[in-house]
């Protein structure tokens, strides 16, 4: 079972100019194929006069789907260079579209190949590649007396402390990594001085720091 993969946390939109064609590229998190249709779909709205909606896209954790299109361009010099940007990074759950107004000046084979290869890398790099992991999210409750030792502990390791509340004792949610559990929690409850009550939450990818 795969416990993490690397894709974009937010969308990034880069422009860039070679002998006199625009080049615009964007990227987006995209978790389903049909997420990514869409993405492609508003793009091609926004741009409707460009010359060519160039895209790749890969789904999945293991890169199940893997789709892309050199929308006229020369086979080869547009959607594969796209797409061997994710490939190489190793990035899945993402779209990139490259949209190009045509300036008038021919860039050959191997020019279209390293200006759609330039503008996926800056769209990718825009858009703030993140390691997605499958993460704890356990409910959490504990003693007033002991939450300051167990928070300057727990701000120590690699946790999150999330929806924290102040009733009648502290409350809150512990996110982890669930490949980290058998290490931390004896720490945690350490800290706690065992009076830390835990019930197991889902378990989901979250994103973490690379």
């Amino acid at each position: 079972m795969i416990d993490s993969y690397l894709t974009v946390s937010g969308q990034s939109c880069e422009e860039i100019t070679i002998n006199k064609s625009r080049f615009i590229g964007y990227a987006s998190p995209c978790p389903d194929e049909s997420c990514a249709l869409d993405f492609l779909q508003r793009i091609r709205e926004e741009h409707k006069t460009a010359t060519h909606h160039c895209y790749a896209y890969i789904i999945g954790p293991n890169g199940g789907i893997m789709r892309y299109n050199d929308d006229g361009e020369p086979g080869g010099t547009a959607g594969l260079p796209i797409m061997d940007v994710m490939r190489t990074k190793g990035i899945v759950n993402c779209c990139i579209v490259v949209v190009r107004y045509f300036g008038g000046v021919l860039l050959g084979t191997g020019g279209l190949v390293r200006a759609y290869t330039q503008s996926a890398q800056a769209a990718l790099k825009a858009a703030c590649p993140a390691k997605m992991e499958l993460t704890c999210f356990d409910c959490c409750e504990l003693p007033y007396s002991v939450w300051d030792r167990f928070r300057y502990t727990a701000d120590r390791l690699p946790v999150r402390i999330e929806e924290i509340g102040f009733g009648s004792s502290v409350t809150f949610t512990l996110l982890y990594r669930a490949s980290d559990r058998d290490i931390l929690l004896p720490k945690l409850m350490d800290a706690s001085e065992r009076k830390l009550i835990s019930v197991p939450g889902e378990e989901r990818f979250s994103a973490w720091k690379i």
